[in-house]
């Protein structure tokens, strides 16, 4: 079959030291069988590149090519193994795949785009025809391609996040680079241990550029971000500041119900996500509820209207205006003498100056909640993880941003 034979050499654009011997077709898949066969004289050690001769040829392999047709192809060769003086007897490189790939670099090249497009393994090893574990390891290999690609320029503002992994309060810690949208690397806790693990897995000169790391109040966070970051301000996260005065108010609002509910009064019951809701954010018949709660003058809606007043805070624009407010807005909270929200407020002032930082750098985890909903939607897509190498793996090939391209 010369003309088939020299129709592969062609599509495969191999090079002068391999040529294709024989192509079969198997009915046992159905599979086509390209047969290579090296008919170079020198060979280069793959360690050193320096030449060496041949040793002899390793047993057979094979690699799972591109399709050709709605057949599945194979590539079957014996590689020489080179002999070097300074690393013996090794297996030279081929070019059409990397080292330890059973598979080609146009077939990998294709699985990790299916699997940047699908939604779970599951579906890009239906359509690569391939196991979840032959598909996993494609998107293992191709993040740590992506991870040794990275370049060692300073990133300015940081952000710390974490994330539930598994139900019973198990937690990862992500770090995040706020600027360019992407995870820059995960760790299985949210101890002071992960957190330094996180800012000493980047380059020294890399960690003497950042600016800002934003965070939540997590104390194990700030040690570690004062250890390794001496230069850079903390900024506590606007977000999960509104966070913590959402669940204050909703204290109230629980403990409040309660005590109408035994006098009778059921006003307050089914209005928690109505307290919850900015005022911009509700329909009109949402506006006419909230507006007929407010009418009560209950506890509840005090602690609410303490809560909406603070988003003022962060339009003040200065350091200075912004403490000013915040004293006002404590004296506020203390007049109406609300446990929860006098807790909260009692909170924010002992972290006031990492707060007030936000004023030097205007930056938020905003990038970090939208990094975290994309993560919850692929965790959803995968049913949860097995272990903490899965979830890193997967975390990173869909948030890191990462250049996974083969290359020969």
């Amino acid at each position: 079959m010369p003309s088939l034979i020299t129709h592969y050499q062609q599509l495969l654009g191999l090079p002068e030291t391999w040529k294709v011997s024989d192509v079969r077709l198997s009915m046992s898949g159905p599979r086509i069988e390209i047969h290579l066969e090296y008919i170079g004289s020198k060979v280069e050690c793959p360690e050193c590149g320096k030449a060496g001769r041949i040793y002899d040829l390793a047993p057979e392999q094979r690699w799972r090519h591109l399709d050709t047709m709605e057949y599945e192809t194979h590539l079957i060769a014996r590689v020489p193994r080179c002999e070097c003086k300074e690393h013996r007897i090794k297996t030279i490189k081929v070019p059409w795949a990397t080292r330890y790939s059973r598979y080609t670099l146009k077939f990998e090249a294709l699985a990790v785009e299916l699997l940047q497009e699908c939604s779970s393994i599951q579906s890009a090893s239906r359509l690569l025809r391939l196991n979840w574990h032959a598909t996993n390891e494609i998107m293992n290999r191709a993040v740590k391609r992506g991870l040794s690609r990275r370049n060692k320029e300073a990133i300015a503002h940081l952000g710390l996040d974490e994330k539930s992994f598994r139900a019973g309060h198990q937690y990862v810690t992500i770090l995040n680079d706020l600027k360019g949208g992407r995870v820059l690397e995960v760790v299985q806790s949210r101890t002071t241990d992960g957190a330094e693990a996180l800012l000493l897995s980047f380059e020294a000169s890399q960690r003497q550029g950042v600016k800002s790391i934003s965070m939540d109040m997590w104390k194990p966070f700030a040690i570690a971000a004062k250890k390794h970051l001496p230069q850079a301000d903390i900024v506590h996260d606007r977000f999960h500041i509104s966070k913590y005065l959402n669940e204050a108010v909703d204290t109230v609002r629980r403990q409040e119900s309660r005590q109408l509910h035994h006098a009778g009064d059921r006003t307050l019951i089914g209005s928690k996500f109505t307290w919850l809701r900015n005022p911009e954010n509700m329909t009109e018949s949402q506006r006419t509820s909230f507006d007929q709660l407010m009418a009560c003058e209950l506890k509840t809606g005090k602690a609410w209207s303490m809560k909406n007043m603070f988003r003022e805070f962060w339009r003040l624009g200065c350091r200075e205006s912004a403490s000013f407010f915040f004293d006002y807005w404590s004296e506020r909270v203390d007049q109406l003498a609300l446990k929860p929200m006098i807790k909260v407020k009692e909170l924010l002032k002992r972290h006031l100056d990492n707060i007030l930082n936000y004023f030097e750098h205007e930056m938020t985890n905003a990038v970090s909640e939208g990094l975290n909903s994309k993560i919850q939607l692929y965790k959803a897509s995968a049913r949860g993880f097995h272990s903490f190498h899965s979830y890193r793996i997967r975390i990173l090939f869909y948030c890191g941003k990462l250049n996974m391209a083969i290359t020969g």
